[in-house]
């Protein structure tokens, strides 16, 4: 018997029969008791697409932020910085235009967006230059040099004007008060921009400080002065004199009079005529009636004046004796706006990759707050300034080295990707030979595109900008804080 027990005992030692099917795993007992999963239902999957989205627009606000951070605390130390007494913190000049085919609205946004938070990092200071149509920037900015060229007294037919501007640099010069930073610059947002600030730019220190003859006879219509405008006298209006209105409320409010001279009130008597006769009323003479006063006539807006030198004739210009060796450097921000229900995933796309906008942005602004700059490159590499130099515009037949759109100067093809998108409305001349600074292509003359100087983030800043965003290193003004803590 026990020689028969022995092998089964080894047979249920070794395992189971081939035959028998293994156990399968049990698994975990919190997902058996959910049982199994149901299929996919309308309300849960529009929750979980809300979700998604939830998270994914908070995780790139906090991407951007993160980025315009790192440039902010890259610039944060020159707030820190004392200044003298009488000195004023550092000024730049930001010129913007409404984008083709949209408002000013859309550019303001822009720039508070990606710019200011990197000036209001560094307590700097800026000065605003808007253009609400074509030309207004161009106008602007050539208005202000021919004043400046004015004051350091170049002869004019039109001497400068005094104003509350002008008057307040005389009491700061009086007082002592200076400004802080030799290096000012300017801020331009959009190629439509750009184009109108190099032009504008040609023409304050190439045109004449006086209109031509052309254009001072049809002075009236460029201000909008040919509107006559009503004399003191008509548009004054003196109570009880004179008017038609004046004469019915007087009229009305003056009781009427009996033959004893005493006034009559009975109800009778209210209803009184424009002329101020009444029923009971003696006949006195009714006040001369005068025409009804003509409606003031709306003052036109303004328009900016033409240019005061067509490109074409920068050759024959001379430069003012006043420009400096080195115009004040300048930096163009991108301005990615297109519009149209069919460009709708390019405008999605473009906010879901607003960190990288964030990124060139803050670059661009931190070189102009750190005043680091260099000159614009041109087609000979030369930084020679000649003042018999030819002008050059942009033909296209010939290629360039810089942004491979065949420029020969930089300026010319900087961010000549915007002009793509822009309507075509305005992309089409509305007169054949018509001229327009947003459809003509950037001239160029060398006396002003070798003087002309461009802000650029330095090797150095650019990499110390990306250890603040890894948290490998402080801004400087924490640093200087944190050391003289410990010192204490």
């Amino acid at each position: 018997m026990a020689d028969k027990e022995a092998p089964s005992s080894q047979s249920k030692a070794a395992g189971p029969a081939p035959g028998t099917a293994a156990k399968a795993p049990q698994g975990n007992p919190v997902f058996r008791m959910m049982g199994k999963f149901p299929a996919p239902v309308t309300h849960r999957e529009a929750y979980r697409s809300k979700v998604s989205r939830i998270c994914g627009s908070s995780y790139l606000l906090y991407e951007k932020r993160r980025i315009q951070k790192k440039w902010c605390d890259l610039v944060s130390h020159i707030a820190l910085e004392p200044l003298p007494e009488r000195a004023m913190p550092r000024k730049v000049t930001i010129f913007l235009s409404a984008p083709p085919g949209d408002g000013l609205r859309s550019a303001r946004d822009h720039f508070h967006e990606y710019v200011k938070p990197v000036l209001v990092a560094a307590a700097m200071d800026w000065d605003v230059v808007e253009g609400r149509r074509e030309g207004d920037v161009r106008a602007g900015l050539a208005s202000r040099l021919r004043r400046l060229r004015k004051k350091n007294g170049e002869p004019t037919e039109t001497p400068l004007e005094e104003d509350s501007q002008l008057a307040i640099e005389e009491l700061r010069k009086a007082s002592g008060i200076t400004e802080s930073g030799s290096v000012k610059g300017d801020i331009i947002i959009g190629r439509s921009t750009w184009k109108e600030y190099v032009r504008g730019l040609h023409e304050g220190w190439l045109g004449p400080l006086d209109p031509p003859a052309s254009q001072a006879e049809s002075t009236s219509d460029i201000t909008g002065s040919e509107v006559p405008l009503p004399s003191e006298e008509s548009s004054q209006h003196t109570p009880g004199h004179g008017s038609l209105g004046d004469v019915a409320v007087t009229a009305a409010l003056s009781p009427a009079e009996d033959d004893s001279g005493s006034s009559s009130t009975s109800p009778g008597d209210t209803a009184v005529s424009a002329d101020g006769a009444s029923p009971t009323a003696e006949s006195t003479p009714a006040a001369p009636e005068t025409p009804p006063e003509a409606e003031e006539p709306k003052p036109k807006n303004p328009k900016q004046p033409p240019p005061f030198i067509a490109t074409i004739a920068y050759s024959s210009a001379t430069v003012s004796p006043n420009i400096p060796t080195e115009l004040g450097p300048s930096t163009i921000i991108p301005f990615p706006h297109i519009l149209g229900f069919l460009n709708t995933p390019i405008r999605v796309y473009r906010f879901l990759t607003r960190r990288q906008l964030a990124d060139d942005i803050g670059r661009q602004t931190a070189a102009a707050v750190l005043a680091l700059y260099r000159p614009f490159h041109d087609p000979a590499q030369s930084l020679v300034v000649s003042d018999d130099a030819q002008p050059t515009g942009f033909a296209g037949e010939e290629a360039s080295s810089f942004d491979g759109s065949g420029s020969k100067w930089e300026q010319q093809g900087v961010l000549r990707n915007e002009e793509a998108e822009w309507p075509k409305d305005v992309r089409k001349r509305v007169r054949d030979g018509s001229e327009s600074v947003w459809l003509d292509e950037i001239v160029i003359d060398p006396r002003i595109g070798q003087r002309m100087r461009r802000f650029e983030v330095a090797a150095g800043e650019e990499a110390r900008a990306q250890r603040i965003k890894e948290g490998k290193e402080g801004a400087l003004g924490q640093i200087a804080a944190d050391e003289g803590a410990s010192s204490a």
